[in-house]
């Protein structure tokens, strides 16, 4: 077991070396960019702003589950799981550029902006697909970002973006189970 949490400890390492060294002209303007817009999770207020704008009451919905999706996935990565397992961020050694100095203080697992990115995403998808598509992408540059940035090993961004996923099917179903919940009830007080 010691050796298997060593190895994938080791992978974590190299998968962030890696990409931090990423330095295309691209990858130097759009990740900061990213980092910027979601920080206070203000790109996905932004993008359900645009729903309710242009999608009419579809656009509404969708812009009001993407909202509980992201603060149902907030509320378990960074009021739940970070204060259960403290992880420090990764070394500066792993990061060759000056984003590392802009880090957070709080414990590295799991990324909080990636489940808030992936909560969002996948709790909109469950009204309006095409607009959850057009959210995967800044979701998922989000995620490289904090990798790069050197504030997440690529594991704390996995274990969010499984919080996010998880956040956002709960909002997905939830209403279909409080209908099913409140059928029930309703069946049982018909019989006595």
């Amino acid at each position: 077991m010691a050796d298997d949490v060593t190895e994938w400890g080791e992978v974590d390492r190299r998968l962030t070396r890696r990409v931090a060294h990423w330095t295309s002209p691209v990858a130097r303007r759009v990740l900061p960019a990213a980092r910027t817009a979601a920080e206070h999770t203000k790109l996905w207020w932004a993008a359900a702003a645009v729903m309710s704008a242009v999608g009419g009451g579809r656009g509404r919905t969708a812009a009001a589950a993407g909202i509980v999706g992201m603060g149902v996935a907030e509320l378990v990565s960074n009021g739940v799981c970070k204060p259960l397992y403290e992880r420090r961020r990764p070394p500066a050694d792993l990061v060759p550029h000056s984003d590392v100095r802009e880090r957070p203080d709080s414990s590295s697992f799991p990324s909080g902006h990636t489940a808030a990115a992936v909560g969002f995403t996948v709790a909109v998808a469950g009204t309006w697909p095409e607009a959850a598509a057009v959210c995967s992408v800044p979701a998922a540059i989000v995620a490289v970002e904090r990798v790069h940035s050197g504030a997440h090993y690529p594991s704390d961004v996995a274990a969010g973006a499984a919080i996010g996923l998880a956040a956002g099917l709960l909002v997905r179903r939830s209403p279909r189970l409080l209908l099913r919940h409140a059928l029930r009830k309703a069946r049982v007080g018909r019989i006595t």
